[in-house]
């Protein structure tokens, strides 16, 4: 496995990251939690010793699963990846969208970082996650509702008390970025970023780069669609978000396939799969410094933490972006 330091922060990540939202089950049909349970030991096994989560995952699923998961491990081997912000119990902020929560209730989800908020989540977090402190603690989406000094001080108050080691944001835009390093020194963005959705690259991507802050890329897989195994006209089990995820739809479906079929050769003959291609791929583009990647069951974690062995020629790389380049999601 490879490490890589999270901008200028002590904290080192592994270069392919355990993503834990399917863990959770919420918006994913459910979850086995044997099977999750199973696909994060064999990540760790392989090297995979970083693992994002987050309180909404399942509301408090995924890291009740994380947190027995490691409960054996040296915690200092492990580093744990997890947010705040987005609220089912509190009715503040601003109303997200609304929901169903793993046992079919409806729920309301709020975007909110007030101060007394953050500290609440992060006490919460620790206890489900059987741990005294977090490793990266995120903002989950921006709240429009709170300034962004407020939500900064709050975690640098935490990470004076020793609860949190480095102070990250999520889905935040680069002006965003920049009024939240005013309060607090950042050490990362982690924002969606795949094969067919690059548009970080065209001002947070040189930002980042050029202030040394790490990008932590969610969703490379595009939720499953460039592993090549969901085929056009696939039936996704019912609960399942992709349903009306727009890569899915429109006959985005059929374009990706047709990428994928191009790029297929390649993946062959290297041995490997075309997720695992993706996946290094990925990780090997300018300012990604992790790729967050979901596993099922043990096999797919498997198969995701040895795409860290697949090797990209300069040729390969710009043949792969050449392919890209006729690939327009609708």
């Amino acid at each position: 496995m490879e490490y890589r330091k999270v901008g200028e922060s002590e904290v080192m990540l592994s270069a392919i990251t355990f993503g834990a939202w399917a863990a959770g089950g919420w918006m994913w049909g459910g979850t086995e939690r044997k099977e999750a349970l199973e696909a994060i030991r064999a990540s760790y096994d392989l090297g995979v010793t970083s693992i994002d989560t987050a309180p909404i995952y399942g509301q408090g699923t995924s890291e009740e699963i994380v947190g027995e998961a490691i409960k054996d491990l040296p915690r200092d081997r492990v580093q744990i990846l997890t947010k705040y912000g987005m609220r089912w119990d509190l009715a503040k902020g601003t109303l997200a969208f609304p929901s169903k929560d793993n046992a079919g209730n409806a729920i309301d989800v709020y975007k909110y970082a007030g101060k007394e908020s953050i500290i609440k989540e992060c006490e919460d977090s620790l206890k489900r996650l059987g741990t005294d402190y977090i490793d990266l603690y995120q903002i989950h989406w921006p709240d429009v509702t709170t300034p962004i000094s407020e939500t900064m001080e709050a975690v640098g108050r935490l990470i004076e008390q020793g609860k949190v080691r480095a102070a990250g944001v999520s889905n935040y835009n680069l002006a965003q970025m920049k009024e939240a390093e005013q309060t607090l020194k950042l050490a990362s963005n982690q924002v969606p970023y795949s094969m067919v959705k690059r548009d970080i690259e065209a001002d947070l991507v040189p930002y980042c780069l050029e202030h040394h802050k790490a990008i932590l890329a969610y969703s490379p897989m595009e939720r499953g669609l460039l592993t090549g195994k969901i085929k056009p006209g696939h039936q996704f089990a019912e609960g399942d978000h992709r349903t009306t995820y727009k890569a899915f739809k429109d006959g985005n479906l059929e374009r990706v396939w047709s990428f994928l079929e191009k790029i297929k050769p390649m993946a062959e003959q290297k041995q490997v799969s075309l997720g695992q291609l993706v996946i290094r791929w990925t990780i090997d583009q300018p300012g990604i410094t992790v790729a967050l990647v979901g596993a099922r069951n043990a096999e797919q974690a498997v198969q995701n933490a040895k795409a860290i062995d697949v090797r990209l020629t300069a040729e390969e790389t710009a043949f792969i972006r050449q392919q890209l380049e006729t690939v327009e999601l609708v």
